[in-house]
């Protein structure tokens, strides 16, 4: 899949679009921007109330009105919004990323390239996706996470997740399903060297602070069920490395009835330890 003679580094930019999401969102602008240049950024703020993060920079940032949508109405509205701007820049850009603030593309440092170096030199037929790594926080072993340092310093466990098995990287104006999840009308191929990691249930107490500002009902709600991903890692045996290996197998030929253009592990819930080499990352 790589090509070892391709040194000429391509056009690369990234795209997201964020609602109250501070934390993520500043760190998603100091990942993405270390990889490929804030100025090669590109940002939706949803709502005009929002804060521009202190880091932004040169990254094109846009406020929009906030609309009041169902969920499923959100989505189609939001992805909308970032294939259109997607489409625009394939005209001057390489390649473009689309995805949330809380979620990461890493190259495995073992690789021993940057992802501004991988992507370069990966032949990508319309799209390639990063093996889904749903990071949460063990509430047996794991403290409350501390802001001011790297996350993956501090949280070790994942659940391999198909829901973020995402074809996040396209090469061609076709049209993200979605939250990214699928590319209308194509497969998807799942590299060997490539992760999506998502942050969304990295820390309890952050997200028992979002449940406090949409009101008691969903505090009691997450007090009473928990959460998904951290019940997993706090509960599951943990796997070692190979299972990032044949989760990716799996997800490649299985595919969910419901829905042939994703990625299926028939049913299976599988935690890893993250390899402490993801460090190097910096997130």
């Amino acid at each position: 899949m790589t090509n070892p003679t391709n040194h000429t580094q391509k056009k690369i930019a990234v795209i997201t679009m964020a609602r109250n999401d501070d934390f993520f969102l500043s760190r998603w602008i100091k990942y993405y921007g270390e990889q490929f240049g804030r100025e090669n950024l590109y940002i939706y703020l949803d709502g005009t109330d929002q804060n521009i993060p202190e880091n932004a920079g040169p990254a094109h940032v846009k406020k929009l009105s906030h609309v009041e949508m169902s969920r499923a109405d959100g989505d189609k509205y939001r992805i909308g919004l970032i294939n259109t701007l997607a489409h625009k820049l394939l005209k001057t850009y390489d390649i473009v990323i689309g995805c949330d603030c809380d979620e990461f593309l890493v190259v495995d440092p073992d690789t021993q390239k940057t992802l501004a170096e991988y992507l370069s030199d990966l032949d990508i037929n319309i799209s390639v996706s990063g093996l889904g790594l749903d990071v949460g926080q063990n509430t047996n072993t794991e403290k409350t996470l501390d802001i001011n340092k790297p996350i993956l310093a501090q949280r070790e466990y994942a659940l391999l997740s198909t829901r973020y098995t995402k074809p996040v990287v396209k090469t061609t104006p076709a049209h993200w399903g979605s939250g990214f999840h699928s590319i209308s009308g194509h497969n998807f191929h799942i590299d060997k060297n490539l992760y999506l990691l998502h942050f969304g249930a990295v820390d309890m107490q952050m997200l028992l602070n979002k449940a406090k500002s949409r009101g008691p009902d969903w505090v009691n709600h997450l007090r009473r069920r928990g959460n998904g991903t951290i019940n997993a890692v706090s509960t599951l045996p943990v796997r070692d490395e190979k299972w990032m290996r044949y989760a990716r197998i799996i997800q490649t030929f299985a595919r969910p009835i419901y829905a042939f253009d994703k990625p299926g592990m028939f049913g299976l819930r599988r935690v890893v330890k993250i390899p402490s080499r993801f460090q190097k990352s910096r997130i």
